[in-house]
């Protein structure tokens, strides 16, 4: 499997210095600074490319696992909201994955079994097991 690679690069102190990220794909490469970070800037910060890279990695992960068990779905929409305490030491705190999803022929009870299984399964999940992570799965007709 290959390796992803993201980069940043900050300048200057915590309050009145700036950053940007990059992906390696070119994908995305955008600017973040304290006031994105901690207050409410325009730019972008990493709790919310953690929360993108979880909410994608889920969606692939639910998505394999309902095709897997015969239920192809039409749409799985995942939202990340990722939870950042600055106290003592800044931490993310929990993650809450809200997922909605079309998927003919499945009763909510599977769907629901199936998203918690895809959870435990999803690569970011395993890899923030020190947050808690909890989920919120809807099935849409």
């Amino acid at each position: 499997m290959p390796t992803r690679k993201a980069n940043a690069q900050w300048q200057g102190d915590l309050k009145s210095g700036k950053g940007n990220m990059a992906l390696e794909s070119g994908a995305y490469e955008g600017q973040f600074s304290f006031k994105t970070r901690f207050e409410d800037g325009t730019d972008t910060n990493p709790e919310e490319l953690v929360g993108a890279a979880h909410a994608g990695c889920f969606s692939m992960q639910f998505s394999a696992m309902l095709a897997e068990a015969g239920h192809p779905p039409d749409s799985i929409k995942t939202e990340a909201r990722v939870h950042f305490a600055v106290e003592d030491t800044p931490t993310i705190e929990r993650i809450e994955l809200i997922t909605r999803g079309k998927v003919p022929g499945i009763d909510e009870a599977e769907f629901k079994k199936t998203a918690d299984k895809a959870k435990e399964m999803c690569p970011v999940s395993r890899l923030y097991t020190g947050a808690e992570i909890t989920l919120d799965a809807t099935l849409e007709s």
